[in-house]
């Protein structure tokens, strides 16, 4: 929370820092960056040649200046084209990857291999050297001495191509690492396995009680789309102003039409404030999640489903995947299923509303008995995680362990519905006994 009292000015910022955020989301925003310094530096250059900067060069220190007219050009004319090149053979590897990345794995991913900084720095490096190269060529004189040849910013343009060079070497090594699915499905479970630890970690420090919000005064939607983003902060600013508390009533990420409630809030009716209060949440056309965890389940399940279609045929990764759920619920399971935004003494302001384990659970396992039912070695694997989830000590409640039991009888169902080898049979009911040695939940399997 912000320390100063002055409304319109912490208006402003939250604007100005929500902005930059969806700035940096945006594939074109560091290129442009870095691309605008780029061209910046060549007008530099231009004013500093105009004060001399390569004839003092050529006097005192040789080394540093390419003082030939003609080598200069060729230089520079063989830059420019070499790093076309280099982008258009860079843009056509990223399109081809994206496209075999939606083909193999899902389209979910590609928000996150779009918006990868590093490919979009190194993109900036080659049209900022090549906007640095063009333009230094342009100031070369036609009947220029080698007093008046810009020697220094053509040296400068040899040092650029190189770093160029080097970036492009990295973009190669780097686009190949990405696009590998056991990269990609690290990374979405090390940036959900962070958001969830910040969420456990936020609600260890505070015992939350919130009252019943069924009679509270609602805020309705203005436009239909995905809830892309919740404004919290300067919800939460608006409810210490006017004594509020405050209930987000859809889902993060779930799509909602015109004229629904979209926010509940305990106090006087106001259209004003309520015009206020709607404004603190973002709509969008596409479903683009920030800082979701949930997303992540989504992410990883869809690789393993695509793993399992017949056109993909691999097996391995979809195991792969169910490791990774596994750790992600086991993680899950240490959390409440409701989230609160507090205030700095502690108190509950805002009540968000998120996706139970139950149903976390469901989903993923529905989608996985669905499709992978016939596969033996899957259905061996997921009973092992489940296995794994009905021992898992670090549980909030023991209703999460009901759950637990829950699925275990509907993938025994759907396993021997699916399967008439008897050797397969007997692994599935040697899995199911398994699982009620183990258990120790009192909850009957």
């Amino acid at each position: 929370m912000l320390s100063f009292d002055h409304q319109p000015v912490k208006k402003y910022l939250y604007k100005v820092f929500e902005s930059l955020d969806k700035l940096e989301s945006k594939i074109a925003f560091y290129p442009s960056i870095i691309s605008l310094l780029g061209l910046v530096f060549a007008f530099f250059m231009i004013y500093l040649e105009s004060q001399g900067v390569s004839k003092y060069l050529v006097e005192h220190a040789t080394i540093l200046v390419v003082n030939n007219t003609e080598t200069a050009r060729s230089l520079l004319t063989t830059f420019i084209a070499g790093l076309i090149s280099i982008m258009v053979f860079s843009f056509s590897l990223v399109m081809i990857l994206l496209n075999q990345a939606s083909s193999n794995f899902s389209p979910r991913v590609l928000p996150g291999l779009i918006s990868n900084r590093r490919h979009q720095i190194i993109l900036g490096i080659y049209n900022s050297t090549l906007l640095y190269c063009i333009f230094t060529l342009v100031s070369i004189a036609p009947t220029g001495d080698k007093y008046q040849i810009p020697g220094f910013s053509v040296l400068l343009s040899i040092v650029f191509m190189t770093l160029s060079l080097g970036a492009f070497i990295y973009f190669i090594h780097s686009i190949s690492q990405e696009i590998q699915v056991n990269t990609i499905m690290d990374k979405i479970y090390k940036k959900s396995k962070t958001r969830l630890e910040t969420l456990i970690e936020n609600e260890q420090h505070h015992d939350t009680t919130f009252e019943d919000t069924s009679n509270w005064n609602h805020v309705m939607a203005d436009s239909t789309g995905y809830i892309q983003d919740m404004s919290l902060n300067a919800l939460a600013d608006l409810a210490e102003e006017h004594q509020l508390k405050i209930e987000i009533v859809p889902i993060k990420g779930a799509y909602v039409l015109k004229g629904i409630p979209i926010l509940k809030y305990k106090g006087n009716s106001d259209k004003a404030l309520e015009k206020k209060l709607g404004e603190t949440i973002t709509f969008s056309n596409s479903e683009l999640i920030e800082d979701n965890y949930i997303l992540a389940f989504k992410q990883i399940t869809e690789i393993a489903l695509k793993a399992m279609s017949p056109g993909i045929n691999d097996p391995g990764t979809c195991i792969n995947a169910i490791d990774y759920l596994t750790e992600l619920f086991a993680l899950r399971m240490t959390k409440k299923d409701e989230s609160y935004y507090f205030d700095d003494n502690g108190n509950a302001l805002i009540f968000i509303k998120t996706v139970s384990f139950e149903q976390l659970l469901y989903n993923v396992m529905a989608a996985l008995r669905t499709y992978c039912k016939h596969d033996i070695i899957i259905l061996q694997k997921l009973f092992l995680m489940l296995q794994y989830l009905l021992q898992n000590d670090e549980v909030l409640t023991e209703k999460y362990h009901q759950i637990v039991v829950k699925e275990i009888q509907n993938l025994e169902k759907d396993a021997l519905d699916n399967h008439t080898n008897e050797a397969d049979i007997g692994i599935i009911k040697s899995c199911i006994e398994r699982l009620r040695q183990v258990n120790t939940s009192g909850y009957e399997i």
